[in-house]
């Protein structure tokens, strides 16, 4: 038995509230105080004093970084993928394919059905962001692979990945979508997305099993005064979580205090949408085929269009934060405990509660990562 105590920091509690305490792990596992002290042997201490002990978070929708994307789909670019992630802090992810032909989608799927990777991310599951999407938003998704929704399709994939799919993109107002909904709904999550819908479409949507928005405000009608559209149609569903890309570029800081008035930390997912540029230097980079220019922070298609961010989830937390003015405590929600719950994996995922992998991240006092954790071991930082 692998005995580990981190001590003298401020531990993170699932209603977003730090306090003073201690974390304690066996093996892969965070335990109670009780259960530690009742194993013997030797234990390794690791100490936070002056930092913020938080769960690892959860990147329920990012492409790729460090040159590799989701969609190249081999088991290299994967591992490439999940190694950075973890250093970042970013201990469990579920990578987002593009809209693409269902046979790259299916490479993908076999891909991901058997991957590991013990120096990476847990990869636990897929994102679907496409095909099912409407031209007229498409954002930087390929127009030529846009597919109705298709119900054998998804079900062809999912059995490909071993049931891996765990969200599903859908516009509400192409043909078939509201069938697709209620077909699905129970099976994998349905986020709206890349869609043309008013309120009346998407709260139907929402009312026979929608539960999410993709990257809310981008690629949908805006939040209207006579027309809420998809956002006030999610703001009226108390079941509905959304997702914010709070990379400074995709949103102002404006509307992201206004979206957490709105909505509230229980139901804002903060996403990263990083493409394989994250983690290298401006160039030109391949997003679903398309080329993609980076400067900076910005990632744009040839016309203009916004194509993902180049910011990992761990430094959207941070600008939210920095930047943005959202408490510490409700920023670590968004990242770690409402992905994990979006994706299904909370059982295992998302707080410092007993029973839980011990993915934990040590922040200092000016949020840079001091320690990662994942399922037990510590990590070098890079």
């Amino acid at each position: 038995m692998q005995r580990q105590r981190v001590i003298g920091g401020l531990v993170f509690r699932e209603d977003g509230v730090f306090l003073p305490g201690d974390v304690c792990i066996c093996d892969d596992r965070i335990v109670s105080e009780e259960e530690y002290f009742g194993y013997e042997g030797d234990e390794t201490v690791i100490d936070a004093a002056g930092g913020y002990v938080i769960p690892g978070l959860t990147d329920i929708h990012f492409h790729g970084c460090m040159g590799s994307d989701c969609c190249d789909g081999s088991e290299e670019a994967f591992r490439c993928i999940a190694e950075y992630e973890l250093q970042q802090g970013v201990t469990s992810i579920t990578p987002a394919t593009m809209t693409m032909p269902e046979d790259t989608l299916a490479q993908i799927c076999r891909t991901v059905k058997g991957f590991s990777w013990e120096k990476g991310a847990d990869l636990c599951g897929l994102y679907l962001e496409g095909p099912f999407i409407s031209v007229d938003k498409k954002g930087a998704q390929n127009e030529r692979y846009i597919h109705g929704a298709d119900t054998q399709m998804l079900q062809r994939l999912q059995e490909i990945s071993g049931g891996k799919v765990r969200t599903v993109v859908v516009a509400p107002e192409t043909e078939g979508a509201m069938d697709f909904i209620q077909k699905n709904c129970g099976n994998v999550r349905i986020s709206l997305a890349h869609t043309t819908a008013g309120y009346e479409t998407s709260q139907k949507a929402l009312s026979l099993g929608a539960s999410q928005l993709t990257h809310m405000f981008n690629a949908m009608p805006p939040l209207s005064h006579r027309a809420p559209g998809p956002i006030g149609a999610a703001a009226d569903d108390k079941n509905c979580m959304v997702e914010l890309i709070c990379d400074g570029v995709h949103i102002h800081p404006a509307v992201v205090r206004t979206a957490f008035r709105i909505f509230g930390d229980e139901r804002i997912i903060l996403i990263s949408d990083s493409m394989r540029a994250a983690g290298m230097p401006d160039g030109t980079y391949d997003l679903g085929g398309q080329a993609v220019t980076v400067k900076g922070n910005l990632a744009v298609l040839a016309d203009g269009t916004l194509a993902g961010s180049v910011t990992n989830l761990m430094d959207c937390l941070r600008t939210a934060v920095k930047c943005m003015g959202i408490p510490l405590g409700s920023a670590v929600k968004c990242a770690a405990v409402n992905p994990a719950r979006s994706a299904g994996i909370f059982q295992d995922y998302g707080t410092l509660a007993p029973g839980k992998y011990a993915n934990i991240v040590i922040l200092d006092g000016t949020l840079e990562t001091k320690e990662v954790i994942h399922r037990g071991k510590p990590i070098s930082q890079a």
